[in-house]
């Protein structure tokens, strides 16, 4: 690259520069032979443009240019004309120009890639991760990146604009368990002992608004040692915030101001309206704290109609304290007995032991049920449920849980399966007033909705020794097309009301010194009332831009098993590592 100094990037070029002398870096696009001359389209970070080498400009120029191959790094000098008026490129930005060829360096040479460096790919994922780098080339994922940068930047603008300090908290910390698995980080100096990656900044959040920063950001790596899925990665990215002297009210509508920003910088139209929902009724309506209102197809509670039905399945259920829910599949009445036999398949994943279902005819009701149920009940039935001719009703009986989270999950099946969803649409909501804890069967205890550090409500404080179900949190959920992209809440800021949470999820004395004294110890210090929330970056990015999985948003993601296949890890490491850590590695050995 000597004497060469890059003058414009390849995507700036216009008819403005037809005369000037340019010089321009990057990569061979695609090299074409046409007559004696040569064409190539050199490609950068921000656009693409091509490059004209005639024999006429010199036999070492031209020579240099025969030898360019795809990928090839290289530097130009050349002069800018305009295209001749049939040989515009409509499609490219810089189509109506191209660069005559004056000097070339070849800056390094490549081999041929494993796929193709275009916008769309054929080549498996797995491929694509091992070769990240190269899919990086690509100017769809590009984008992302670029999406994902601009939308940092926007949430640093506003927060910054409005009085937040941008302040960092350990990744090494302590272990506190609460949830998801830690990753533990051996210590060498401490043999035995072991720092944790963190799950979050809560902890240190509260401890900054007990310092008395007053209003706290960070875009904080965090780390969780789960099963993995699309939207899932074992270390992710939040856009973290805490606030003092704030109600849930103002924190709310600070966060839509924000989220209005963030709209903005992606070209995207702003969203207007933030409707609240509480817990209750989403669960009652879509079977999910985290509801898609893009679409009808809401749950419908029967329970009321066949309660004293001579059907034993629908009566009995109520009986015992549980529910009857249909959802309308309209137009579907034409489904097939095994379409509707895949249906009950599905639903069964979540607990429901069978799927009744009733479809409306021309001829009338046609219903494998309908000989168990009155005249009377299903006229009910098809009134309640808006039920028309076409329409295909379907019925889960079982206990509260599991009817929520099969129709839940069979009403985004048929919504996704049926087209109902539109795709260009962003639908926001809060989710409100969620319950402070529930029960575990499994733990045998009570576990906390969001996290043990939210407030209950004050006017419900008084429940939480008798009635700890009938509590309230100061939680808030924001909602985007049916997944949950920020949570946040109020926090508890006095010690006892924290100790008294802590003791109705069975923490002992012991575990509640040991992992949150010091948190208890601050608040002592007079510490504020404050309340925060936390948007998964990745997940946004992921919504914006209109994809299905976050690893495309990522730089370097994991696969859903948690590995790197560009770099292997997790890998071995070597025993003297080990033996300066002092752990010994159990080997599983495989029996024949």
């Amino acid at each position: 690259m000597k004497g060469m100094k890059r003058s414009h990037f390849c995507g700036d070029l216009s008819k403005k520069q037809v005369g000037e002398e340019v010089t321009l870096m990057g990569w061979v696009q695609r090299r074409r032979d046409h007559g004696g001359v040569i064409f190539v389209d050199l490609r950068d970070r921000f656009g693409i443009v091509q490059v004209v080498f005639n024999p006429e400009e010199g036999n070492q120029v031209f020579s240099v240019a025969d030898e360019l191959r795809k990928e090839y790094v290289i530097s130009i000098k050349g002069k800018v004309r305009a295209r001749p008026e049939g040989m515009i490129n409509q499609e490219l930005a810089t189509g109506r120009i191209e660069i005559q060829a004056q000097d070339l360096h070849i800056l390094d040479e490549a081999e041929t890639p494993p796929f193709m460096i275009e916008d769309d790919v054929s080549a498996g994922e797995d491929l694509r991760l091992k070769h990240r780098y190269l899919d990086l080339r690509r100017k769809p994922m590009q984008d992302n990146i670029i999406l994902r940068h601009k939308v940092k930047k926007a949430v640093r603008d506003y927060l910054d604009n409005n009085q937040f300090l941008e302040i960092e908290t350990p990744i090494l910390t302590k272990s506190t368990p609460e949830g998801a698995r830690d990753f533990l980080v051996p210590s060498r100096i401490s043999k035995g002992d072991f720092f944790a990656l963190p799950q979050s900044p809560q902890l240190f959040k509260q401890l900054l608004m007990a310092s008395g920063m007053e209003r706290y950001f960070q875009i904080a790596r965090c780390f969780r040692d789960e099963d993995l899925r699309a939207d899932r990665q074992p270390e992710f990215t939040q856009i973290d915030m805490e606030m003092s002297f704030m109600k849930q009210e103002e924190i709310m509508e600070l966060v839509e101001g924000m989220v209005q920003e963030i709209f903005a910088v992606a070209d995207l139209e702003k969203p207007t309206e933030f409707p609240h929902i509480s817990y209750q009724e989403a669960m009652e309506r879509f079977g999910t704290d985290r509801p898609d209102a893009r679409f009808g197809m809401e749950l419908v509670d029967l329970s009321d109609i066949v309660a004293d039905s001579e059907f034993n399945v629908f009566s009995g259920t109520v009986a015992s304290g549980g529910q009857v829910k249909g959802i309308n599949a309209k137009g579907c009445a034409d489904f097939s007995r095994g379409q509707i036999d895949d249906l009950t398949d599905f639903v069964a994943v979540y607990g429901a032991k069978g799927l009744a279902w009733i479809k409306i005819t021309e001829e009338g009701v046609n219903s494998q049920i309908a000989k168990f149920l009155s005249d009377e009940e299903i006229e009910e039935i098809i009134e309640k449920m808006e039920a028309k001719t076409g329409d295909l009703l379907l019925f889960v009986a079982d206990n509260p849980k599991i009817v929520a989270a099969s129709l839940g999950n069979l009403r985004l099946k048929l919504g996704q399966e049926l087209d109902l969803i539109p795709e260009d649409e962003f639908n926001f909501l809060w989710v409100t007033d969620f319950p402070l804890v529930e029960w575990d069967d499994e733990a045998g205890r009570y576990v906390s909705l969001h996290h043990p550090f939210t407030n209950p409500k004050p006017e419900e404080i008084e429940k939480l020794e008798d009635n700890p179900e009938e509590v309230n949190a100061q939680a808030y959920d924001l909602v985007l097309n049916g997944i949950e992209v920020g949570g946040g809440s109020i926090r508890i800021h006095n010690s006892q009301l924290q100790k008294k949470v802590f003791d109705l999820l069975n923490m002992s004395e012991e575990e509640i010194e040991e992992k949150f004294g010091f948190l208890l110890e601050a608040f002592e210090y007079g510490t504020p009332p404050h309340g925060g929330i936390a948007f998964g970056l990745d997940r946004l990015v992921m919504l914006l831009a209109g994809l299905d999985t976050i690893r495309d948003v990522i730089a370097f993601p994991k696969t859903q098993s948690g590995t790197s296949p560009l770099t292997d890890a997790p890998s071995d490491v070597s025993h003297k590592q080990l033996d300066e850590l002092g752990i010994e590695v159990e080997q599983e050995i495989e029996l024949e």
